[in-house]
């Protein structure tokens, strides 16, 4: 007799196995994305932000002007097919030089971001995970968040600036120049932040039974500590791009960044300054896309601080 014959009449045969229990489980970047994409502004800022990318990256083939190209007979023109940002007092097109000194503004402020968020967060697991080195590295810390940090970028680039054109050449070697100062200056909020958030966590339950078992710190660190501040990491990332690039174009409209042949957003700025009456153009144009950079950027900061935060993920 078969086991189907023995069930009493009327009873439902028992449930056939869910086959979405074999699913593999979803991944958790598919929820950040999800959580991202409720953020309205960040997603906003995301599309500017792509945008400006492309403009400065995939301009230039669509757009083959050099933007070193003198033509007196061309200058001080405005807007025009030949020109769609008019020309500067040289003759130099203007939608040549955006386009190529977008890629010296955001590769500054990414790779001044990168540095900047490495030393930060090093120090701020070190001085928060250890409790010896927790003293030396926040009066560290302190120390340069008291120093003045424009006359502090004002010095290194007078001191090292010839030495390094010297050995690297006059662009690579301001470049290298200027992404060191910046790093150097603006790493302290990342440190003091993730110092915080290391503080919490390492009493938290799973540190506190990876430890009992004997785990190496090391481990413990990269395992456990790192992935739950990747938040507030992740908002210091965005925030320092945008401080990035405002601080190389003050230090380019100040005259001390880039050279005047290498044009930056800052020193297309600092070159229209004196015709700023007669062309206003000259500022709007590097002024608009400084700006929109900056707030696209602190936007997409705003979206993935909620996103990657598991408390508020969801709701």
């Amino acid at each position: 007799m078969t086991d189907a014959s023995m069930q009493p009449s009327g009873t439902p045969p028992p449930p056939a196995e869910d086959v979405h229990d074999l699913r593999p489980p979803r991944n958790q970047w598919w929820d950040v994305w999800d959580q991202f994409k409720t953020h309205k502004g960040a997603l906003a800022g995301m599309i500017v932000f792509i945008s400006i990318l492309l403009f400065v990256t995939a301009g230039p083939w669509i757009w083959a002007v050099d933007p070193g190209l003198i033509d007196i007979r061309s200058r001080n023109q405005g807007s025009s097919w030949a020109h769609p940002m008019g020309t500067d007092q040289l003759g130099r097109d203007i939608l040549a030089r955006m386009m190529y000194g977008g890629r010296v503004s955001v590769a500054v402020g990414l790779v001044a971001m990168l540095l900047g968020l490495l030393l930060g967060t090093l120090i701020g697991v070190l001085a928060g995970y250890f409790k010896p080195m927790d003293g030396p590295l926040m009066r560290l810390t302190d120390l340069f968040l008291a120093l003045p940090l424009l006359p502090l970028l004002l010095i290194l680039v007078t001191l090292f600036r010839d030495t390094l054109e010297g050995m690297f050449g006059q662009a690579t070697g301001v470049f290298l120049l200027i992404v060191f100062a910046i790093a150097i200056t603006s790493w302290m909020q990342t440190a003091r932040i993730v110092r915080g958030d290391v503080l919490a966590l390492k009493e938290r339950e799973f540190v506190l039974a990876a430890r009992s078992i004997g785990t190496p710190s090391r481990r413990i660190n990269t395992r456990h500590i790192l992935p739950n501040v990747m938040s507030p990491i992740m908002v210091s990332a965005t925030l320092g791009i945008a401080t990035a690039i405002i601080t190389e174009s003050a230090l380019s409209f100040l005259g001390l960044g880039f050279p005047p042949d290498f044009p930056t957003w800052g020193r297309i700025l600092y070159d229209g300054r004196d015709w700023i009456e007669q062309y206003p153009a000259r500022v709007v144009w590097p002024g608009v896309f400084i700006s929109l950079t900056v707030l696209s950027v602190n936007y997409i900061g705003d979206g993935l601080r909620d996103a990657l935060d598991p408390r508020i993920r969801g709701r």
